[in-house]
């Protein structure tokens, strides 16, 4: 390849990468002209138009696309092994953009920008949207070094490491009239439910377990982010299944009552991610660990807090008996004739006076 040749496919994967004109020749330390007349000569040595105009951006054509899929991982193993090897946090200038939701930069931002201070001035941290946690989208096109994903999936190019397992609590305001000692698998299902559906399904994690044991609850109103659920909850006797981190400061200061789910579910563990082309990026392992540092971290606090704070509510007897009685032809009623209802509550009776005993 022609050292020019190899000049235009920087450029080119400058301009794919920021998506502008403008942005690719601040990344490059060219200047504006220099990228246009640059994309010139690719268009008439590649016989494509590689970008058309939309409103005020570009879009790249079919075979820009197909091209820089191609080109990517190439050209970051060309970009490692003529770059250093060392990262110095202390002088090095870059900037760093993570795809995560309003939970993860709870969690990661404060502890993070604290560190920049101190020891590394130069570097930026841009988040970028993270609207559905089970796309890699970001990593391939290169509009993040770092997202987080509960549904990742095997893939050639995509690097993963274990963060956490969501815990999920039942949280409501605290003068509900459900909020006592315990919560019974019979309260909680004939309770109004709220449901934060990012999707808008109505339909979540839990509704699943309990449709396994032949029970269904009432949906009673949703909404498609945790920020518009908290004041829901503490002026309505709606009750809501959440994973526990995401209401922490609700939970901690008492502003919501916090119980076990009545019925085990186990939420999809969350993974940070990475392309492999930046396997060796020594600058992204530094923020990578950090990351991963602030999670568990975060994460072994909270379920230590928790524990101190979170009712009961699962008991292990209750859904046994109901898994038992769906396999048999009377669902509403015993071999001994007492009714459903009243057996649910006597088993947690049971199960309570156990507990005190091992206690």
């Amino acid at each position: 390849m022609r050292p020019h040749d190899l000049n235009l496919l920087m450029i080119f994967d400058a301009i794919m990468t920021e998506g502008a004109i403008t942005r690719a020749a601040d990344r490059l330390s060219m200047t504006q002209p220099a990228v246009s007349n640059a994309l010139s000569r690719m268009r008439t040595a590649w016989k494509d138009e590689l970008f058309v105009k939309d409103g005020r951006g570009i879009q790249p054509t079919s075979f820009a696309t197909n091209l820089w899929s191609q080109i990517q991982g190439p050209l970051g193993q060309l970009e490692v092994a003529v770059s250093p090897a060392e990262f110095d946090p202390a002088t090095a200038k870059r900037t760093f953009r993570i795809s995560a939701t309003d939970s993860i930069v709870a969690m990661v931002w404060g502890p993070l920008r604290k560190v920049i201070e101190n020891e590394a001035p130069g570097i930026n941290i841009h988040a970028i949207p993270s609207y559905d946690l089970g796309t890699d989208k970001v990593l391939k096109d290169a509009e993040a070094e770092l997202t987080f994903s509960k549904y990742h999936q095997p893939d050639a190019v995509i690097r993963s490491e274990h963060v956490l397992d969501p815990s999920w609590v039942v949280v409501m305001r605290p003068d509900h009239p459900l909020a006592k000692a315990q919560l019974t698998l019979e309260n909680f299902i004939a309770a109004d439910h709220l449901l934060v559906s990012v999707t808008g399904d109505v339909t979540g994690p839990t509704d699943q377990v309990l449709a396994n044991m032949g029970l269904k609850r009432r949906i009673a109103m949703s909404v498609n982010q945790f920020y518009n659920a908290t004041p829901l909850l503490k002026e309505s006797n709606l009750i809501c299944v959440a994973p526990s981190l995401v209401v922490e400061k609700e939970i901690f200061s008492g502003e919501l009552a916090v119980f076990e789910t009545p019925v085990e579910i186990k939420g999809l563990p969350m993974s940070v991610m990475w392309h492999k082309r930046q396997d060796l990026d020594a600058g992204l392992q530094w923020l990578r660990k950090l990351v991963v540092k602030f999670i568990r971290e975060r994460v072994e606090r909270h379920e230590m807090l928790l524990s101190q704070c979170c009712r009961k509510a699962y008991c292990a007897e209750t859904v046994k008996r109901i898994l038992t009685q769906r396999n048999r032809e009377n669902n509403d009623m015993t071999s001994t004739g007492v009714p459903q209802t009243e057996v649910l509550e006597a088993d947690c009776a049971v199960n309570d006076e156990i507990s005190k005993v091992k206690a």
